[in-house]
């Protein structure tokens, strides 16, 4: 054996005394870091660090501490989460139908402006658009209202409103009419042939009848036509306080006990309070003139009845009037038939559309008193102009006929009652006060 063999096999001796040395002092660190006291309780068997054996512990100790809480508390704290969770989700709620109602609130923003944006662009067209009936009507109708002009003025120059009206007027008959040509025909004793449905609406009426009501509705228009048999019981009638103030149709009638009762002249009108108390031209009562103002400049003149009971019209003055033996008149226009011939009118007479009245006097001697409604917008009743008023006069046989003040002041009375159904600029269901009235007396 060599000496490599010998050293394997024996080992060096300092080098094993080094070794063992060095395992003592390793094995005497350990045994002093495993005999410390703190970790008695923790590790009995003070050997090796147990780390489940730790977290059971922990978590044993920690069950333990819960258990102890007491069922209040726990009922407390349970009932604060929930409070909590239903906070968040009331909270989420709210969040919702908050971000619902912007969302609803912009589109009714966006839908209001997008209608905005139509109805404007839309009335602008109708304005000024290359179409001018709505402008015509709208100028028209404003520009012979009392209270309403401004409906005109706010869109249109004085040259266009100028232009406008010089487009559409009546050119008026320049003829008196012709007494001569009125004849009263007793149709009682003898068998007639009518010439159309509207002269059969007029001559069949129950036996001595003072008048008859016949209504009128029929393309848009509704109004109410008043055939008197007896023209000498049609009269003037005035307010009690003519001149300072007017009274309602309706008072005017009761006061003179008239079965039938229509409004007649215009009036002044300063500061557009409609009172109407100072009426436009002459006015002639029981053959008698009674007031004799400036003129309204609407055309026609004076509109009365003989002494013996025919409809005379005419550009005079009221003493012409009263020489020539009128014994009830008002003063107005204009004039619609003249010796049954209809004025000429221009566009759509520069009237517009709206409530009218007139009077007019058949050759047989039966006068007609017409009433149509307008300003019902909701229900298709806009009114009537100088055609419309015209042609449905000469439909039923007026041999002479004339305007009579319109708008508000449009009213018929039937025994007492309101017949038609007025609307005055401010959409209310009334008349006005007016100066005086046409009635018929038994």
């Amino acid at each position: 054996m060599n000496n490599d063999d010998v050293e394997l096999l024996f080992g060096d001796d300092e080098d094993n005394k080094v070794n063992e040395e060095t395992s003592k002092k390793e094995n005497a660190q350990t045994e002093d870091f495993i005999k410390d006291p703190s970790f008695d309780s923790a590790f009995p068997d003070k050997k090796e660090i147990d780390i489940n054996h730790l977290l059971n512990k922990f978590e044993e100790e920690t069950n333990e501490y819960d258990d102890n809480l007491s069922e209040e508390d726990n009922l407390k704290e349970n009932k604060e989460i929930e409070e909590k969770q239903e906070d968040n989700k009331n909270n989420d709620n709210d969040k919702k139908k908050k971000d619902r109602k912007m969302k609803l609130w912009q589109k009714v923003v966006v839908i209001l402006i997008c209608l905005g944006l139509i109805c404007g662009s839309g009335l602008a067209f109708l304005l000024y658009g290359p179409y001018s009936n709505f402008r015509n009507w709208l100028i028209t109708t404003a520009m012979t209202t009392m209270n309403h002009k401004y409906l005109a003025t706010w869109f249109y120059d004085d040259d266009t409103i100028n232009d406008v009206m010089q487009q559409n007027y009546v050119d008026e008959i320049d003829q008196e009419t012709d007494l001569n040509a009125i004849s009263f025909v007793d149709y009682s004793n003898s068998k007639v042939m009518y010439k159309n449905k509207y002269e059969k609406e007029i001559l069949t009426h129950e036996e001595g009848a003072t008048y008859k009501l016949i209504n009128i509705n029929e393309d848009g228009m509704r109004g109410y036509l008043v055939a008197v048999y007896d023209p000498s019981k049609v009269k003037v009638a005035t307010a009690t306080n003519m001149s300072s103030s007017g009274e309602m149709l309706t008072t005017i009638a009761k006061k003179n006990n008239a079965v039938v009762a229509m409004n007649a002249s215009g009036f002044f009108d300063p500061g557009y309070v409609g009172n109407g108390g100072k009426p436009h031209g002459a006015v002639i009562k029981d053959g008698k003139l009674i007031s004799n103002l400036s003129r309204s400049n609407v055309g026609g003149g004076i509109i009365g009845f003989t002494n013996d009971n025919k409809l005379i019209m005419g550009k005079m003055t009221a003493e012409e009037a009263l020489a020539k033996s009128v014994r009830d008149a008002v003063e107005f226009g204009p004039f619609l038939v003249v010796n049954g011939e209809p004025s000429f009118i221009k566009g759509n007479g520069g009237w517009g559309t709206a409530p009218r009245s007139a009077i007019g006097q058949r050759q047989d001697g039966i006068v007609l008193f017409l009433v149509m409604d307008g300003r019902d917008y909701i229900n298709g009743i806009d009114g009537v102009g100088m055609v419309e008023l015209t042609e449905i006069m000469m439909r039923y046989g007026a041999y002479n006929a004339a305007n009579l003040d319109g708008g508000t002041s449009c009213g018929l009375v039937i025994n007492g009652e309101l017949t038609n159904k007025p609307v005055n600029g401010s959409g209310k269901k009334t008349t006005r006060a007016i100066p005086n009235a046409w009635i018929v007396t038994e």
